[in-house]
């Protein structure tokens, strides 16, 4: 079809009135490629798709040296203290009151001898695992079929291979004609599946809706680890090369926990580093209302990590109405071992999650096949696997119990006790940019952390924080919609609640959001209507499916930034391109209303 811009008798109104939208996807999505970034995945896929590839987002790299972690987290994970331990113990209690089930101490000591046994046999009853996978462990060695003649020719070529890093380790059963050697980089699934008795160590770029940047993890190998994850996914998953880059054009769809640098950091890896045409940026909460079709909602992403509460109306976020809450799915799976161990449920298996991320997939697969939320005694017999030496997954059958109590945490944090970090260098928040945009009378403080947690003592103007909030999921769904302002505002959002990412699709979370946040509202207020509605989108893939949505629609490209202009000028000062705050991200030029 001709191109509306040079035909003279059709303008783009009178080409969207009789374009199908199939054919709008097809032309203007095939070259534009999406990109949702997350602390445990990462989305990417080109916008005509129906679904991105969700992969992992991390990188295994292998090292020389011995003795060092084989997941550089390792390195920043804290005990949990007395007075966690006893707020746990006391926030199940809370839940336990409210499922009618149990208290913790009843149901750890009530059983017989032979219900507190973690494993059982199983012989006369039947496993009800609905998804009973395997994982297997990851091949780390790569097999190069070599002869003299290749030998010679590959020596006088003379080009450097991205595995040359890796020290050649001589096959014993055929030193004729192939070697083995270790694979120098690892990605995705295949990372998080490496045996820890392998000679590599694994690396997360983003965590806690943040960049990992600490004293163990340098700023500068962050950018270069998320680089090569997205650089191998573009190669292998898009089959996009390097020299195709420069007629594509990126969409970037970034948390509501992203600060400013970490914005611009993004858009130097995606316009610098994979060469991309030129860019552009989207928040979460923004792509998410476009991926359901809505145009006023009030967004709740329960990610992997962190979960964010943020209203949006009209295609415009209110940045006053934004929650960061810091836990998600993975802080479920963890509750869901130390209930098991609690009540003497888990095999007597050596499982750590941090140590062993094979762990942590096995856990996420018990949580999404048994844990709901419901009322009364909820158990299972289910098949748990142990993960050891390299060697093959074992099967343990065993009775779980109390399923529903774990994903009660996102109402009760206090279940749910994350990790702590260090606070990162000093020098990674000061962003002398924004000395450009009026900004040059922030107070970044001095002296030390005095113990804060991470981000605690980040420097942040008063009218746009960027705090966590340590307060249950109803709590701050509530006030957040209550910050929006006018009272037809406040009920269209109570009634208009969107649940996405992966935790969104826990069974029963609906019903009990609903309830809960009914309960929240101060009887002052005249609300009495509390409605989530249904995804049209897969959950996990809304934000996706949103930004790709913005990138196709977005005809004028206003907001849009070229390559050489963001290489060689950085902000543009005056413009909508300043990309001052993340907040200001929907300033751009474009937004959607519902007819």
């Amino acid at each position: 079809m001709a191109n509306p811009k040079r035909n003279s008798y059709l303008s783009w109104q009178d080409y969207l009135k009789t374009v199908a939208p199939t054919q709008i996807l097809s032309e203007r999505g095939a070259n534009l490629v999406v990109i949702n970034l997350g602390s445990a995945n990462v989305r990417v896929g080109l916008a005509m798709d129906e679904k991105p590839f969700n992969v992992p987002n991390c990188i295994a790299r292998y090292m020389t040296q011995t003795g060092k972690p084989n997941v550089v987290d390792q390195m920043l994970n804290t005990q949990v203290t007395t007075n966690q331990h006893v707020d746990r113990e006391r926030a199940y209690n809370t839940a336990a009151s409210l499922l009618k089930i149990p208290f913790l101490d009843e149901s750890s000591s009530s059983g017989s001898a032979s219900r507190k046994m973690g494993r059982i046999d199983g012989f006369n009853q039947a496993s009800t695992t609905k998804k009973d996978i395997v994982f297997t462990w990851t091949d780390v060695y790569e097999d190069e079929h070599i002869s003299l003649a290749s030998s010679e020719t590959s020596a006088d070529k003379g080009e450097a291979s991205v595995s040359i890093a890796a020290p050649d380790v001589t096959d014993s059963k055929d030193t004729g004609e192939s070697k083995r050697k270790y694979r120098k980089m690892i990605f995705g699934r295949e990372a998080l599946t490496i045996s820890p008795n392998e000679p590599y160590c694994l690396y997360h770029p983003i965590r806690r809706g943040h960049f990992n940047v600490s004293p163990h993890y340098s700023a500068q190998r962050v950018f270069e680890d998320l680089t090569a994850i997205l650089d191998w996914i573009l190669l292998e998953k898009l089959h996009i090369t390097h020299r195709e880059r420069n007629s594509f054009h990126a969409v970037i769809v970034v948390p509501e926990t992203f600060d400013t640098r970490e914005i611009k950091e993004m858009l130097t890896i995606v316009l610098g580093e994979l060469h991309f045409n030129s860019a552009v940026v989207h928040q979460e909460g923004l792509s998410a209302v476009f991926g359901n079709g809505l145009s006023t909602a009030c967004i709740v992403n329960i990610g992997a990590q962190t979960s964010t509460v943020v209203c949006v109306e009209d295609g415009v976020s209110l940045p006053n109405t934004e929650k960061i809450l810091p836990f998600g799915g993975e802080d479920i799976c963890r509750c869901l071992l130390w209930i098991q161990r609690h009540n003497q449920k888990w095999p007597q298996i050596h499982t750590d999650v941090l140590a062993k991320p094979i762990d942590m997939l096995m856990l996420n697969q018990l949580k999404e096949s048994f844990c709901e939320i419901r009322a009364g005694e909820l158990e299972t017999v289910a098949t748990v696997h142990s993960y050891e030496d390299g060697m093959p997954a074992v099967p343990h059958k065993t009775n779980l119990t109390s399923l529903n109590v774990p994903p009660m945490g996102l109402f009760y944090p206090n279940l749910l006790v994350p990790e702590l970090f260090p606070q990162p260098p000093r020098q990674w928040f000061q962003d002398h940019e924004n000395m450009l945009e009026d900004t040059w009378n922030m107070d970044f403080g001095g002296g030390g952390t005095m113990g804060l947690p991470m981000w605690d003592s980040f420097a942040f103007s008063p009218s746009k924080p960027k705090k966590e909030e340590k307060i249950g999921l109803a709590e701050a769904i509530t006030s957040s919609i209550l910050s929006a302002g006018r009272i037809d505002l406040r009920r269209k959002l109570f009634s208009s609640i969107q649940l996405i990412g992966g935790a969104g699709l826990t069974k029963g979370l609906v019903s009990a959001v609903e309830e809960r946040v009914l309960h929240a509202i101060p009887p002052t207020e005249a609300i009495d209507t509390v409605q989530v509605l249904p995804s049209r989108t897969e959950p996990p893939f809304v934000t996706w499916k949103g930004g790709a949505i913005l990138g196709i629609l977005d005809f004028g490209r206003e907001a849009w930034i070229e390559r050489p202009q963001w290489m060689e000028n950085g902000i543009n000062i005056g413009g909508l391109k300043k990309y001052k705050d993340s907040y200001h991200l929907q300033g751009q030029a474009m937004y959607f209303i519902n007819p």
